[in-house]
């Protein structure tokens, strides 16, 4: 067994190498035995899985755990991790589920899998999962097979639920293209469509856990070839693209690709007083723009850290650069990619210029996301060592106008900023820079690359 495997916000690794029959067992038997801890009365466990070729595998072995300890299984099937959230807010004919867990690789390469967990409705992170894998890792015990589940609809209910509540869209005379990359996103998408009389092209719709067409992650430019492709042709108005497990969104207009904080700004236009919370790499376009008409929080990087910090807050949204997208205006506080369509496409429907209203945004440059490998055992001492450094930065660095460390260390400078953090999941420290121009990102980039290198060599 392998400690990586649980990680910050999820428990993901490969399968029968680091998900075998074993682990997978015990971590349905101890989730559900803290279940019962947190919630007396705990019943029922829902249980959702994605298009990989191993998830109904896993899904079995999961289910054993989970009766060894006593809980049943609410079985809803293959759907969208969405989906699976969404199953915690439903009754089923008087059955509702006091947690629930999604059987998911996200956007891994397909010999991955993992566990999205929830507990009463809130995100099972962090430290529950450390000491979950501390537990399972010194249990040498074995679990018999019972894989008996409770079959339930949780599709057919989140598909009524998006239809009534957009049943008033009119978009006729526009069409749109949705590129699924054979993930989940399929699954419910079309239906939704058809009912909403929606005119569609949906690209690569079948789940297919070999991903035969391009790698689910629309936060990596590579995998919208397709999609742009479609846009070029002038038959569709705009572009929506899904990872693998359908709660990250990437929308895209015939000019422009919209990341996960230019959309909060879009959104929030249209919430009344809006508090809006944006994670350490969202441009500070996106919290001054805010400012100036609601109230725009930078917190950590992370969709469980998000989840946790709109409810604590009672925020109005969240958004992660990436996509992650979380309305708890009129929706439940979690990241849904098809629930962002639909605002999405409700914002359309208002005759809203999405070019236009970006361009109108303070220009600014900013780089992807870059990574640094380092290891496991350094990479948060890195960060320490850092912080340290910035409190007396060498002769070549640009004056320094402010220092956050919600998460990492954002440096703000005179004309923009730059973000370095340790990753949560992997043994990569994360960067990020932005500045009014490409030059001046560039020289960010530069000095702060340099001053990470000194700390290298001492």
């Amino acid at each position: 067994m392998s400690k990586s495997i649980f990680r910050e916000y999820d428990i993901r690794g490969i399968f029968q190498k680091e998900l075998n029959e074993n682990i997978v067992k015990k971590i349905g038997y101890y989730f559900a035995k803290e279940l019962i801890k947190k919630v007396p009365n705990a019943s029922f466990i829902s249980v959702g899985y994605d298009a990989r070729l191993h998830s109904i595998e896993l899904k079995n072995w999961l289910a054993s755990g989970i009766n060894h300890a006593g809980l049943k299984v609410l079985d809803m099937g293959m759907v969208p991790t969405p989906v699976n959230y969404f199953s915690n807010f439903v009754d089923f004919n008087g059955l509702s589920s006091n947690g629930s867990i999604m059987i998911t690789g996200s956007h891994n390469p397909p010999e991955y899998n993992g566990f999205k967990i929830t507990i009463n409705k809130n995100p099972f992170f962090g430290e529950q999962i450390y000491s979950m894998g501390r537990d399972i890792l010194k249990d040498d015990s074995t679990i018999p097979d019972n894989n008996t589940t409770i079959l339930i609809n949780a599709k057919e209910r989140y598909i009524d639920y998006i239809v009534n509540h957009f049943k008033d869209l009119k978009l006729e005379g526009k069409k749109f293209v949705f590129d699924c990359g054979n993930g989940v996103a399929g699954v419910v998408l079309r239906e939704i469509l058809d009912k909403l009389n929606i005119k569609h092209h949906i690209l690569f719709e079948q789940p297919d856990g070999n991903f035969p067409n391009h790698h689910p992650d629309p936060s990596d430019e590579s995998t919208l070839v397709d999609i742009k492709k479609e846009l070029s042709t002038g038959k569709f108005d705009f572009g929506f693209a899904y990872d693998g497990d359908a709660d990250r969104i990437a929308l895209l207009s015939k000019k422009n690709n919209f990341k996960g904080d230019i959309l909060a700004i879009f959104f929030s236009k249209f919430i009344e007083n809006p508090v809006v919370i944006g994670e350490v790499k969202c441009s500070q376009v996106m919290y001054d723009t805010i400012n100036t008409y609601g109230k725009a929080i930078m917190y950590k990087t992370g969709h469980s850290n998000l989840k946790v910090k709109i409810k604590e807050l009672n925020a109005s949204f969240a958004a992660e650069v990436s996509g992650h997208l979380f309305f708890n205006d009129r929706y439940f506080g979690y990241d849904d990619a098809i629930y962002a369509t639909f605002r999405a496409l409700e914002l359309i429907d208002k005759n809203f210029d999405f070019d236009s209203e970006y361009d109108a945004l303070p220009k600014v440059y900013s780089t992807p996301e870059i990574n640094i490998k380092v290891t496991e055992d350094t990479k948060f001492k890195i960060i320490d060592d850092l912080k340290v450094a910035l409190q007396n930065p060498p002769r070549y660095f640009e004056p320094i106008k402010d220092i956050i460390e919600v998460d990492g260390v954002r440096v703000i400078f005179d004309k923009g900023w730059g973000l370095i953090r340790a990753s949560n999941t992997t043994p990569k420290l994360v960067t990020r820079f932005e500045a009014d121009t490409q030059a001046q990102a560039k020289i960010y980039q530069e000095i702060l690359m340099k001053l990470l290198s000194s700390i290298g060599e001492n």
